[in-house]
């Protein structure tokens, strides 16, 4: 018996050949999606503690109506404490159908046509799983938010790139509304194959709002097509100089195919909360559900519970003055003018952003030595901007990181700077521009 198990036992140890499997570890859905331009970008911006004008968060604090309603249900009994519905706490998802029904002229059914997950990401994750099949096609507008593209393989779809491309202008002033999708070219994306176009509205890293015509001529495609659209509207109250967001769900038609995609971390600056919706016709969001139900299955009870009682305030103050939706996008006015002269003032030209958070300009009139050995076969503005953090101490991302592997090499010329921060970060960064021209 002693021999029997010591043989037993010894057949538990792996061999040199064992240890070293033949095998693939890894499922081919994770091929060509391991890199990540935020992991590696915020990881060398805390390293070398810079002021940060990369990753896109604000650095100052939430609303005090927001956190007054975290506390409030902190210490709101036993219950808040526990699960909640999987699909979306009861009171968050009776105030959004309540809040965007409004919006969209529709009544908008809580428990079937609404899912609340771990953020915008959790709820585009679901689209794309839920959605996507096999072979399907896939249009991404150009610039996009990189997990489009790395969700679309994940799902086995292919992603097919369309570019918003600039026109000329007349005025000195570079405007995001100057970037436009070819009608023509666009048309020619679409074909039976093509299951989902996806656009970022307003645009991450552009600031591009698109305009009814636009959003027309993309909700044509789409039910000539049949094709579904996802919408990602994270960015929704962000909006500048007058201009106005449009849902493309709200278009005739257009209910019954689009995935309108939220954020509640953009809407009440609180972007650590990760609570996000998805709405859409139940016959789509059905599959989002169960998706959700077999992944994350449930978000936060105490978070969601918070963005419910800060929903019901701002649907008693929308349209006043009073209301964090016109109060945010005016503090953020003054934030985007301020960085946009601080780069003119140094000889850089930004693109002025129509909304969001967020605002690129052209570096190719900066003469710089990035003859670095170790980063030569990448794209000039991921040197540039790891020469930036090193050397400089100032902390942006590369706009070429918002583009499909093809395309990069036509924009290389630019990097994207957050203006969503506190007044002493920005004079911050602008410090650092003015002490860098004077050398």
């Amino acid at each position: 018996m002693v021999h029997g198990a010591a043989v037993w036992k010894s057949s538990l140890i792996p061999t040199k050949k064992q240890a070293s499997m033949s095998r693939q570890l890894h499922a081919r859905r994770l091929e060509n999606v391991d890199k990540n331009v935020w992991l590696e970008f915020t990881q060398l911006a805390a390293e070398y503690n810079v002021v940060n004008l990369g990753q896109g968060f604000p650095d100052f604090s939430p609303p005090s109506f927001l956190l007054e309603s975290l506390c409030k249900a902190i210490n709101g009994g036993a219950a808040m404490h526990q699960y909640t519905r999987a699909f979306g706490h009861p009171h968050l998802v009776k105030i959004l159908a309540k809040f965007f029904g409004r919006m969209l002229a529709r009544e908008i059914d809580p428990m079937k046509e609404i899912l609340v997950s771990v953020g915008a990401y959790g709820n585009l994750f679901c689209a794309f799983q839920g959605l996507v099949d096999e072979g399907d096609e896939v249009i991404i507008v150009e610039p996009f938010f990189d997990c489009y593209e790395s969700m679309t393989l994940m799902a086995g779809g292919k992603p097919v790139f369309v570019p918003l491309k600039p026109q000329k202008v007349t005025g000195p002033a570079l405007s995001s509304a100057d970037w436009v999708l070819c009608p023509e070219e666009l048309a020619s994306k679409f074909n039976s194959r093509t299951k989902a176009i996806i656009i970022n509205n307003p645009n991450n890293p552009l600031g591009k709002v698109f305009q009814r015509e636009e959003l027309q001529m993309i909700a044509d495609l789409c039910m000539k097509h049949d094709v579904i659209c996802f919408s990602d509207e994270v960015y929704e109250w962000l909006t500048y100089d007058g201009v106005q967001h449009i849902k493309i769900a709200s278009l005739p038609g257009m209910w019954e195919r689009t995935i309108t995609v939220g954020s509640a971390g953009k809407t009440f600056s609180a972007t650590g909360w990760k609570v996000g919706w998805a709405i859409g016709p139940g016959h789509l969001m059905k599959h989002l559900q169960t998706v959700h139900q077999n992944s994350l299955y449930h978000c936060p009870t105490l978070t969601q519970e918070a963005v419910a009682v800060a929903f019901e305030r701002e649907y008693e103050l929308f349209g006043t003055k009073e209301s964090y939706f016109k109060q945010l996008p005016t503090e953020l006015q003054e934030k985007r003018l301020k960085l946009a002269e601080s780069l003119r003032s140094v000889g850089l030209q930004p693109i002025l952003p129509e909304g969001g958070y967020f605002m690129i300009t052209d570096i190719s009139s900066l003469k710089v030595d990035l003859n670095d050995p170790n980063s030569k076969d990448e794209p000039y503005d991921h040197r540039f901007v790891k020469w930036l953090i090193k050397e400089k101490r100032l902390g942006t991302i590369p706009v070429s990181a918002f583009y499909s592997q093809e395309s990069q090499a036509q924009i290389q010329n630019y990097i994207r700077f957050c203006f969503v921060k506190d007044d002493a970060t920005l004079k911050a960064a602008e410090d650092i521009l003015w002490q860098w021209m004077k050398e």
